[in-house]
């Protein structure tokens, strides 16, 4: 948060005297308990995660979609005539979620996979057997532009409500030209009607389809010379992402895929040592890739390469536990290697179907010992950052986009502390209310 001298209006000789024309503006949020937030426009690496700024009985002054002022409101009230006020009746407010890694173009769920990892299946026998992402490739490609829209923007009202802000958002159930520029377009057309902010990534390298069974070769030409151009022609993407895993893209089809989309002016991130150590985590450091995600079975060599060539940890701390695997990211130690890891929750319809980042705080700290301020920089401004967006997003700052969550918590420690139901009691998104909760009982 800049010095009070900037935010509340002290002039170098102290408080100004006599009468101030109060300052007409949009919004005030008041009556909260604490604001909480980091600070910055990058990331914050190792012991920096911790450091965030903690200002009781916080109030937010914003105007024109942007954050105006931050201080007492008694202060702040003497500034500034709102036309709307909002309470916070009690709460936190932090800064609006951010998630890093999600993948919400799809169409019909896996329920019956889940019962079958419940009796004892794995992901990769899933997967050989035809299920897993294929069976969701079976759903997108029946459904029409109009379908995948609609259940899209209902999937996005619920990140809204559960006080996500912004996603990332991947394609990768197509498989086909025709059907990633049909997810990729639809998430164009949501990003255009909907509040959330949305940060696209073209994933085509996500699965061989079933069509190129035994012909990887032919299925990644047609990524290398099909799909990447018109992807970027179109400019539906900012990212490239790749699964690299023993039973879809080995490291040298990562490798040309990634320098393929580097060459068509697309930023790299990566699914990588996931569910085999292949060494993914040196790749995406070799290849300046922006983040590298999940990550469970990462070495100190990888975490090495990664610190030195500055990619962003995404991690899924629920996808392990919805896979019933016992390989979990080491957490604690990417923040000991001076990495700033973001936290997601890598929403989708096979390994995780799950929109909260509350939740997923909830997970950081109990699975990776991440302490409450940790974890709040993980779902706001490392998250922002890995996205490409932390001078805009993140933090509760002025100058910054007002993106805002309204808790009902009493303190930012209870963000990880409470678990099982959302804390959110309102959205603010670029200076508006977006979202109200009435859970009033009559």
């Amino acid at each position: 948060m800049p010095p009070a001298d900037s935010v509340l209006g002290r002039g170098p000789s102290g408080w100004q005297h006599g009468p101030v024309q109060k300052q007409a503006i949009d919004l005030l949020i008041h009556g909260a308990s604490e604001l909480a937030t980091p600070l910055g426009t990058g990331s914050r690496a190792g012991s920096a995660m911790d450091e965030i700024h903690v200002l009781e009985k916080g109030a937010v002054a914003l105007d024109q979609g942007r954050i105006l002022a931050c201080g007492l409101e008694s202060e702040l009230r003497e500034l500034y005539a709102p036309t709307e006020c909002l309470d916070a009746e009690g709460g936190t407010l932090l800064p609006g979620f951010v998630d890093a890694h999600t993948h919400p173009v799809f169409a019909g769920t896996r329920e019956g996979e889940f019962e079958q990892r419940l009796a004892g299946a794995r992901y990769a026998e899933i997967a050989a057997a035809g299920g897993g992402i294929l069976s969701t490739v079976k759903g997108v490609r029946n459904a029409s532009r109009e379908e995948l829209l609609a259940l899209l923007l209902d999937r996005l009202d619920r990140f809204l409500m559960l006080g996500t802000t912004t996603v990332e958002a991947k394609s990768g159930y197509g498989l086909t030209t025709a059907d990633e520029i049909k997810s990729l377009e639809v998430l164009r057309d949501a990003a255009a009607s909907h509040p959330i902010d949305i940060v696209p990534t073209f994933l085509g390298a996500h699965a061989i389809p079933p069509e190129h069974a035994g012909e990887k070769e032919r299925y990644v030409q047609i990524v290398l010379q099909e799909m990447l151009p018109l992807v970027a022609e179109a400019k539906l993407a900012e990212y490239c992402d790749v699964f690299a895993e023993a039973h879809t893209f080995d490291l040298e089809d990562t490798r040309r895929i990634s320098r393929r989309a580097q060459e068509l002016g697309l930023g790299v991130r990566l699914h990588v040592d996931q569910l085999t150590p292949l060494g993914g985590a040196q790749l995406a450091a070799e290849l300046g890739a922006v983040s590298a995600d999940h990550l469970e079975w990462v070495d100190g060599k990888g975490m090495e390469a990664m610190a030195e060539a500055g990619v962003a940890p995404v991690l899924c701390p629920l996808v392990p536990l919805f896979l019933r695997e016992s390989k979990e990211a080491p957490g604690r130690a990417l923040i000991d290697a001076g990495l700033a890891p973001a936290l997601s929750t890598d929403f989708n319809p096979g390994s995780c179907y799950m929109q909260s980042l509350p939740e997923v705080a909830s997970w950081g700290a109990l699975r990776y010992g991440f302490k409450a301020a940790e974890g709040l920089t993980a779902i706001t401004l490392n998250a922002a950052a890995s996205l490409g967006r932390g001078a805009r997003l993140g933090t509760i700052e002025v100058g910054k986009q007002g993106d805002i969550c309204v808790t009902d918590l009493p303190s930012h420690r209870h963000l990880a502390y409470e678990l099982g139901r959302s804390p959110v009691r309102a959205v603010v998104k670029a200076g508006r209310v977006v979202f109200r909760r009435t859970d009033r009982i009559q």
